[in-house]
């Protein structure tokens, strides 16, 4: 009888071995997935969080649907505190820009990077210095030299929000050549080219994808890239020209360099099996065609992280806001 029993249960044993039991299904949502921009409509941030919103559903790498949210008030802040405050909710994610840093340094809103879990960098976005195409400016020599021979101040530079990356940048240039100009801030990139195709400002430093509709369209021309190098895109986009084309600002005098994040975060608490979802579908995102066209026409640098070099990376942006902000004026006064 012990014989038997023994047996019986080494027969169990076997099944077992050849026959193991079914895993337990990794996490993936149960509804749909709030994907918050904390910009405005027709920005840079605005326009990826919308082509990835496009693709996962094209492509039917969901199984429920995503749905973009824009909560731009206190220039990103209102964005960044809802998903602050969401914790252990992984069907809420935020695209980022560089008001992940500049908001809370300027504001003093109770919020940090650090606040968030990161997911994974999707690309970075580059800055051009972009007039009206009716202008005579051809190069940004050309126009840094009407800018400093204008009377002071009189010359608008129109940007995304105040002490956030657009005006950075512009007082970086004017620091760099000792120009002077009067920042205009807007909502969103889109109403940036709406504004200098109207005339209304003099230039701006627009992310490609937010003006090259109206770079093909013959209203803006582009007089150069806030990169160490220039852009790897080589096909015609507008009066014979590539992206590739477009010279370094370094090349025409003005020293320095920026680039944007372009990432993605998740709610405070979210657990390895989730972070490794949204990391797995935005790998499947980046290997469609659709994507690949969106990173050529916005002109980006398609540099992806994940895990802790994307953290790590994160962290040293956090510090070279830090001093960029420092530098212009724009921190928040100690304990606001």
């Amino acid at each position: 009888m012990k014989h038997a029993a023994h047996s019986a249960l080494g027969a169990l044993a076997a099944l077992f071995a050849v026959s193991p039991l079914p895993a337990f299904a990794a996490w993936e949502p149960v509804r749909p997935v709030e994907f918050i921009v904390p910009a405005g409509t027709g920005g840079g941030a605005d326009q990826m969080a919308r082509t990835i919103q496009g693709i996962v559903t094209k492509h039917s790498l969901m199984k429920q649907p995503m749905v973009v949210i824009n909560k731009s008030g206190g220039a990103g802040g209102e964005g960044f505190l809802d998903v602050k405050g969401s914790a252990n909710n992984p069907h809420k994610i935020i695209i980022t820009l560089s008001n992940l840093f500049t908001t809370p340094l300027a504001t003093g809103i109770p919020f940090n990077w650090k606040d968030l879990t990161p997911v994974a960098m999707l690309a970075l976005d580059e800055f051009v210095l972009w007039v009206n195409a009716d202008k005579p400016y051809k190069t940004a020599k050309e126009y840094i030299e009407a800018v400093k021979a204008a009377p002071a101040s009189s010359m608008k530079m129109g940007g995304t929000g105040s002490k956030q990356e657009d005006q950075i940048i512009t007082v970086a240039v004017e620091k760099t050549t000792g120009s002077k100009f009067t920042y205009i801030p807007y909502k969103g990139g889109g109403e940036v080219a709406v504004q200098l195709v109207g005339n209304h400002i003099d230039s701006t430093v627009n992310n490609p994808i937010e003006a090259v509709a109206q770079w093909r369209g013959g209203k803006l021309r582009p007089l150069c890239v806030f990169d160490a190098q220039p852009m790897n895109y080589d096909e015609q986009v507008a009066d014979g020209k590539s992206w590739k084309d477009i010279p370094t600002c370094k090349s025409q005098g003005l020293d320095m360099e920026y680039l944007m994040l372009r990432g993605v975060f998740m709610t405070p608490k979210a657990t390895k099996d989730q972070i490794e979802y949204y990391v797995d579908l935005f790998k499947k995102v980046r290997a469609t065609p659709e994507w690949q066209d969106f990173m050529k026409s916005g002109a980006f640098n398609t540099t992806f992280m994940a895990g802790p070099d994307y953290a790590k990376w994160v962290e040293g942006e956090e510090k070279r806001h830090e001093t960029l902000m420092k530098d212009a004026g724009f921190l928040a006064p100690a304990g606001n």
